[in-house]
């Protein structure tokens, strides 16, 4: 998609000591990190596994961020943050409200396929941390504090622009608020189910998840 070619994803300051964008090293550990993790899972990631990944000390990685929970926070963030860019170009020029939603709803839940525009971020691999590992950085001690920081904040300008299409939908509709935070967080669930625990969801083959939502939409704001 030409549209993405001049995207500058603008990550909270507040997630890292030195912007990682802005040099090669920061980079390297943007990509190798979305690597790692998906290998060995967020629990067994370490600075200094990543350290041996990418032939630097660990030390060099915390100039760029303060702990590993900083650094999963700023690919979440990114991730949503790339996610708000698709669903503001799948919506542009269209008027009709119903259309508005399925495409948006479309955006959120569909497979990710990587996006080369960013060579050093693979939206793929990325897709599956976040569908593992997200609630991870919301179900903590922390994230009362974390929340007023702004970590969230792209997170919940994406629930709450999936509202605004609803009330359009149907402006009588009192649960606009929880029917989105169900969609865009149990999006995840449901892609999770279907590649680990099979026998409890109905979504993969041959029905999709974006099927599952669409037709869970149509059928509650009827």
């Amino acid at each position: 998609m030409d549209l993405f070619e001049n995207l500058k994803i603008k990550v909270n300051e507040k997630l890292y000591l030195k912007d990682p964008e802005t040099s090669v090293l920061g980079k390297k550990i943007l990509q190798e990190s979305i690597l790692l993790i998906d290998e060995i899972g967020f629990e067994n990631f370490t600075f200094k596994k990543l350290g041996e990944k990418i032939n630097s000390n660990e030390s060099s990685i915390y100039r760029y961020f303060e702990n590993k929970h900083k650094l999963l926070l700023y690919l979440s963030y990114w991730y949503w943050s790339w996610i708000e860019y698709k669903l503001i170009l799948a919506t542009t020029n269209i008027t009709d409200a119903k259309e508005k939603l399925k495409k948006v709803i479309t955006v959120v839940t569909e497979k990710v396929t990587i996006d080369t525009n960013t060579e050093y971020i693979n939206e793929s691999i990325l897709n599956k941390i976040i569908i593992a590992e997200f609630t991870k950085t919301l179900q903590t001690k922390e994230v009362d504090q974390e929340n007023k920081e702004g970590f969230f904040l792209i997170y919940e300008r994406i629930i709450n622009r999936i509202v605004t299409i609803v009330n359009e939908v149907n402006p009588e509709y009192p649960y606009a608020k929880s029917l989105v935070s169900t969609i865009v967080e149990g999006n995840l669930h449901q892609h999770f189910l279907k590649e680990h625990l099979k026998t409890i969801t109905d979504c993969g083959e041959p029905i999709s998840t974006t099927q599952f939502y669409l037709n869970l939409t149509e059928n509650v704001l009827r």
